[in-house]
């Protein structure tokens, strides 16, 4: 099994948004969506509230939510959508990675009909997971070999590129995974260490370097979104054991993200807006429960899908519209888009 990855708007009026040789608004986006619902069972509406944390809350993460669950009808117990663009192309995968279901990747385009999943596999793997998309078409992601271990790569222009940190101090099998991707080429992510312990780091798609991420007080960092200013974010575990989501912008600034009252919190998609969605944890153990969110300016907000046992949300584009993934009623993980 793949090492799961941990691996986000303008307050203003929602823009066209441009597919193909159509503009497409969210809302259009969002009708031919729900237009499946008949014909797949892998596609059908629902709708949420994105509720405040608290009374404070900013008015770009409050109100109703159009949702769309949106799985690829080859695997329906496993589909979990993992990033999106502002074109509205989807990067995800299906299969748990347990016998029998392997991660397959896949990028999916409007309007998400089962014809609409395209498949992106690395060459040669055992499983490959599609963790990013760029308004070009870049994406990111990561393989597993035969052996088991994790190594990142990116698609570009119909080819595949491996990416791997340059250490010799890797974990065995090793683990090394891209998360997320900006339109000038930078890529974000992680490799584990020999003692377990995940480094973060940038690479450069287009001059071939690489850039450790750092935050003071973490012993392990995972890199998970970059945008177009070049801010990234991710999640650490500090000195006390705590995981904690961060935001570090272009300039070094650095700010700890920790929903309240949670046991963690995870960020994994970013917006030109520097707002960030991701998860959270309240309880442990068998009564531990995940909550998706958004944060934004430090204000959050909980995003629950109503069917839902547990949500995370994986990632976010500039129009706001949100992507990931939740466990319904029977079980199954089962990807989904929300649109504002």
């Amino acid at each position: 099994m793949l090492a799961a990855p941990r691996i986000p708007r303008r307050p203003s009026l929602r823009t066209a948004r441009r597919c193909g040789a159509f503009a497409l608004s969210g809302a259009l986006i969002s009708a031919a969506a729900l237009a499946l619902s008949g014909c797949s069972a892998g596609h059908s509406g629902d709708s949420l509230a994105l509720a405040a944390a608290n009374g404070n809350m900013q008015q770009s993460l409050v109100g109703s939510y159009q949702t769309v669950k949106l799985n690829d009808d080859r695997d329906l117990t496993f589909n979990q959508l993992l990033g999106i663009n502002n074109k509205g192309y989807i990067a995800g995968y299906f299969g748990s990675g347990a016998a029998g279901h392997p991660n397959k990747g896949y990028v999916l385009v409007p309007p998400f009909a089962q014809r609409d999943f395209r498949n992106e596999n690395f060459p040669g793997s055992a499983q490959t997971q599609v963790t990013g998309i760029n308004d070009t078409g870049i994406t990111v992601g990561f393989w597993a070999n035969a052996a088991g271990a994790n190594l990142g790569f990116y698609w570009q222009n119909g080819r595949f590129h491996n990416v791997n940190f340059p250490t010799k101090n890797n974990a065995k099998p090793a683990v090394n995974q891209l998360l997320g991707v900006n339109n000038t080429g930078t890529a974000v992510g992680f490799y584990n260490d020999s003692a377990g312990n995940a480094v973060g780091y940038a690479y450069n798609i287009k001059t071939h370097r690489f850039k450790v991420i750092t935050v003071a007080g973490a012993t392990s960092l995972t890199a998970a979104a970059v945008n177009n200013h070049g801010a990234t974010a991710g999640f650490y575990t500090n000195a006390a054991g705590t995981t904690v989501g961060y935001l570090q912008l272009h300039n070094g600034r650095t700010t700890t993200i920790s929903f309240p009252g949670a046991a963690s919190t995870q960020i994994f998609g970013l917006n030109d807006s520097d707002e960030v969605v991701g998860q959270y944890t309240t309880g442990s153990g068998n009564s531990a429960v995940t909550h998706g969110f958004a944060w934004l300016n430090g204000k959050f907000g909980t995003v629950d899908i109503p069917s839902g046992s547990s949500t995370t949300v994986n990632g976010i584009n500039d129009e706001g519209d949100l992507v990931g993934f939740f466990t319904d009623a029977a079980g199954n993980t089962d990807g989904f888009l929300a649109l504002p």
